[in-house]
């Protein structure tokens, strides 16, 4: 058993945000077949969202494109999905969120409540949403805003997932600790465009979206490291983990777990296939636990 933020996880490989979290069904499936260590749901806002035009998400070589646009049914039909997961998963449910302001933040967070997550993650990153995402989260004062309006109506633990696409992610950081995060997610999609040579138009329907995948890893990494020297709270790493090396890389740089979200799409079953990795890692380096590794790289300049 692993505790992240005082939750109880079998193993510190989750699922990340907006990748087979739109039902209640499909979070169980990800904790009863993959075996996660905790699951988090689709962005959920205080709308109801259609989303970008399609296409919306496209595949490359080095992973994938999207612009989603968070599309989403809003928090109130969407807490029937949040109750149905929680009665029907041994795992952590964490409600991602987002809003336009802080306390749009705080009503989408208060109407999933009755459902009773075991945490809130706040999407104050995602790159192709206007009025949201990235567009507040690359202010600290609004992000400490939003964290400290979230946190006097909720009394579980809070998550500030942040963005890359700025020029000091520890700034952003401690600004969601100083609002009271109890940890920060690093990162979500960095920003990024594709052009079909043929007819000279943009890929996808909105134009430009958020890269995911093995090409975000390095960028990842980085981020991990400058957080983990700038905070007290954890850092759980997220970005291009498709196997238990990229997830040992990503706690060597600081990350107290990891979330996965592209590699869910070849394999559900990749967050057992974490766990195990780490394991079989951990047993052959000699280290007695899994806190042996978490920020070592700090340790070998």
């Amino acid at each position: 058993m692993y505790t992240l933020t005082g939750l109880k996880l079998k193993n510190p490989a989750i699922l990340a945000a907006g990748v087979l979290g739109t039902s209640g069904a499909s979070l169980c499936r990800v904790v009863r077949v993959g075996r996660a260590g905790a699951v988090v749901t689709k962005s959920i806002g205080p709308l109801p969202k259609t989303g970008h035009p399609n296409p919306s998400m496209v595949k490359l070589d080095c992973g994938f494109l999207n612009a989603m646009g968070l599309p989403n049914p809003s928090y109130p039909d969407f807490l029937q999905e949040l109750e149905f997961a929680k009665k029907n998963s041994d795992a952590p449910v964490i409600a991602s969120i987002f809003g336009g302001t802080p306390s749009e933040f705080a009503e989408v967070a208060e109407g999933l409540l009755p459902a009773k997550p075991d945490a809130f993650e706040l999407n104050v990153s995602c790159p192709h949403a206007e009025g949201y995402g990235a567009a507040i989260g690359s202010n600290p004062c609004i992000v400490e805003a939003v964290t400290a309006a979230v946190k006097d109506v909720v009394n579980v633990p809070v998550w500030v997932k942040l963005t890359p696409n700025v020029s000091d992610i520890a700034s952003i950081g401690n600004a969601a600790e100083s609002g009271g995060a109890n940890a920060v997610v690093a990162i979500n999609t960095v920003k990024g465009m594709a052009i079909d040579i043929e007819s000279g138009y943009p890929v996808l329907g909105n134009r430009s979206g958020g890269l995911s995948g093995k090409a975000v890893k390095p960028v990842a990494v980085k981020c991990i490291y400058d957080l983990y020297t700038a905070l007290e709270i954890p850092v759980i790493g997220v970005g291009g983990v498709s196997s238990w090396e990229d997830a040992v890389e990503m706690m060597m740089a600081g990350a107290a777990a990891v979330q996965v979200g592209s590699a869910v799409y070849d394999r559900v079953d990749i967050f057992s296939e974490i766990s195990t990795g780490i394991e079989a890692f951990l047993k052959r380096k000699g280290y007695s636990d899994i806190k042996k590794i978490i920020g070592l790289a700090h340790e070998m300049v």
